[in-house]
């Protein structure tokens, strides 16, 4: 593993440890504060690892067919475990949650459609902009839960809740446009 795999394999352990924190408060301590900085800190660390695998691939000129792959396995893995956080705590719509699911389901397929002709598939421009999408829905939902968890004024919950859903909304939208982009790119590598 090269250095822009390493920090892709961050996000790989840093999914279950997010999912971990978020509901551990629940089974063991009752208390949720601390969960705040570290559902924060493990957020962070994850999308700065996202943005320095890429920047360390192409410096080190060392972009593999591999890392195609697994940067968005790893991203997904992340984007939907949090996501799947925010459907359980009841702050995300669980039909917006199963129009991502099959979006990144609908990728996977492609994507093996596209090993079987030779071609490591990474990620488009219609892709990085759902990816960006996901993120700013993450932050938004996880300041809502930290607003919560520090137990700020009710009438300030209802309006981060709203926001957070309609950003989610938006990313929904971006996610399923991004996919017919995949779509049609995979169409178009079959008449090449």
């Amino acid at each position: 593993m090269n250095l822009a795999d390493r920090l892709t394999l961050v996000r790989v352990i840093l999914a279950p440890l997010f999912f971990a924190v978020y509901f551990l408060p629940e089974y063991c301590t009752g208390t949720m504060f601390w969960t705040v900085p570290v559902l924060w800190a493990i957020f962070l660390v994850s999308e700065i690892t996202d943005v320095l695998d890429g920047m360390a691939a192409r410096q080190q000129k060392q972009a593999s067919d591999f890392g195609k792959l697994f940067d968005p396995f790893a991203d997904t893995l992340m984007q939907v475990t949090a996501f799947l956080c925010f459907v359980i705590d009841g702050v995300f719509p669980a039909v917006l949650f199963l129009a991502v699911l099959y979006r990144e389901f609908g990728i996977l397929f492609i994507r093996n459609l596209m090993l079987k002709k030779g071609i490591a598939m990474g990620a488009r421009m219609g892709g990085k902009i759902k990816t960006v999408s996901y993120v700013a829905a993450a932050a938004v939902a996880l300041f809502y839960v930290s607003l919560q968890r520090l137990s700020v004024g009710v009438s300030v919950h209802s309006i981060f809740k709203t926001a957070a859903v309609a950003v989610f909304g938006v990313a929904v939208l971006f996610s399923i446009l991004s996919f017919f982009d995949y779509l049609f790119f995979y169409r178009a590598s079959g008449r090449k």
